[in-house]
C-alpha cells in the first residue's frame, strides 16, 4: 500500500527506503526550492517576452507559443545557475553531495484544454520512468513554478505500483532516443510521432483509480522512478509550467537497493546523465556498465546539447557572477 508523507521527520536515507517501497513525499516550500523555482520563472517571463506565461496560450497561435518556449528550455536545463540552484536544494534537503548524483533537470509546460500536447508541451499518458533506462535507484522531484490545482497537477497510479502491466518498453533503446528523438521536440506541435515507452494493454487502464497531489509554490514532489504516473489532461484555464529533476545515491547503486522491477525491459541505461553533487564527477562506467554491458562511447549514450549554447550559458553566467 503507497503511503504518502508529509514533511516528514526521517533523514535521506529512511526517506529513500519509503519511496523504494512505493510511498510518496510532499515538501512544504523551503527557501532552496524557492529560488529555483524563481529562476524558472525569470527564465519564462524573460523568454516568453511576457509578464504572464501561464495565459499566453489563449494570445498566440500555438505555433509561435512553440517558437518562443523551445529555445527556453534548454536555456533552463544547461544553464551553470541551474545547476547550482539544484545542488543547494539537494544539500538543504540532507543528502550526501558526496554520495548524490544529478541528472539535468527538465522545464515543462502543460497547455490547457489541449492547445498543445505534443513535442515541447507533451503530456505523458501513464508510464513508468524505468520504461526510459532510468535506473530503480531513481527518485524523482517534480516542483510546480506557479501555483496549481488539482486541475492542472500530475497523477500517480499506486494500484499498479507492484503489479505489472503490458507496455513497449523492450522495443525501446535510450541511447538510439538520445541520438534521434530527444533533440526533435520542437518539430512535434500537431502531433507527437517520436517512438516512446506505452501501456500496450489493451483495452487500457483508464478507470485505474488515481491520487492527484498539489504542492505549493516551493515546495516538492518525490516519488520512485517506477512509480507509475501520468499528466492530468489540464483543464485550469492556464498553462502549467513545472521543474522535475532526477537523483540517485550511488551507495544504493552498487548495494543493489531501489524499487522492485515490475515490467521494465529498455536497452541502455540513463546513468550516465547523472553527475555527482560535491564536484560534477561523471557516473563512474563500470556503475553504467553493470547494468547495461554495452560499451557506448559518452557522446552516444548522453544527449549532448549544441556547444555554442553551452559556451553562451557559461558567458551569460560568468557576466553575471561577475556583476554580483
Amino acid at each position: 500500500m503507497t503511503a504518502i508523507h508529509y514533511d516528514a521527520r526521517c533523514g535521506d536515507e529512511g526517506r529513500r527506503a519509503q519511496i523504494y517501497a512505493g510511498d510518496v513525499h510532499v515538501i512544504s516550500a523551503r527557501p532552496a526550492m524557492h529560488a529555483l523555482a524563481d529562476w524558472a520563472r525569470e527564465l519564462l517571463v524573460a523568454g516568453f517576452g511576457d509578464e504572464d506565461p501561464e495565459t499566453l496560450q489563449h494570445r498566440v497561435p500555438v505555433e509561435r507559443f512553440v517558437e518562443l518556449f523551445a529555445p527556453i528550455k534548454p536555456r533552463f536545463i544547461h544553464h551553470p545557475r541551474t545547476w547550482e540552484l539544484l545542488c543547494a536544494v539537494v544539500k538543504d534537503m540532507g543528502l550526501d553531495p558526496r554520495e548524490t548524483y544529478l541528472d539535468v533537470p527538465r522545464l515543462r509546460g502543460v497547455t490547457s484544454h489541449g492547445y498543445l500536447t505534443s513535442g515541447v508541451g507533451y503530456a505523458f499518458p501513464m508510464h513508468r520512468d524505468t520504461w526510459w533506462a532510468a535506473p530503480m535507484q531513481q527518485v524523482n522531484w517534480w516542483l510546480p513554478i506557479f501555483e496549481i490545482e488539482s486541475a492542472s497537477t500530475m497523477a500517480f497510479h499506486p494500484a499498479w505500483w507492484n503489479r505489472a502491466i503490458e507496455n513497449s518498453s523492450g522495443e525501446f533503446d535510450y541511447y538510439e532516443y538520445n541520438r534521434v528523438a530527444r533533440g526533435a521536440a520542437a518539430k512535434q506541435v500537431k502531433q507527437d510521432t517520436r517512438s516512446q515507452p506505452r501501456i500496450t494493454l489493451d483495452p487500457p487502464p483508464v478507470d485505474t483509480p488515481s491520487v492527484r497531489l498539489v504542492a505549493p509554490v516551493g515546495g516538492a514532489i518525490l516519488f520512485s522512478g517506477q512509480q507509475l504516473h501520468s499528466t492530468v489532461p489540464n483543464e485550469s484555464g492556464r498553462t502549467r509550467f513545472s521543474i522535475d529533476f532526477r537523483t540517485i545515491n550511488i551507495a544504493d547503486v552498487r548495494a543493489g537497493r531501489g524499487a522492485p522491477n515490475m515490467d521494465s525491459a529498455p536497452a541502455g541505461t540513463s546513468l550516465r546523465d547523472f553527475r555527482r553533487v560535491s564536484d560534477k564527477a561523471p557516473m563512474p562506467e563500470e556503475i553504467a556498465l553493470s547494468v547495461d554491458p554495452r560499451r557506448i562511447p559518452f557522446e552516444e549514450a548522453v544527449f549532448q546539447p549544441p556547444a555554442s549554447l553551452l559556451a553562451e550559458l557559461a558567458a551569460e553566467n560568468a557576466e553575471r557572477t561577475g556583476a554580483a
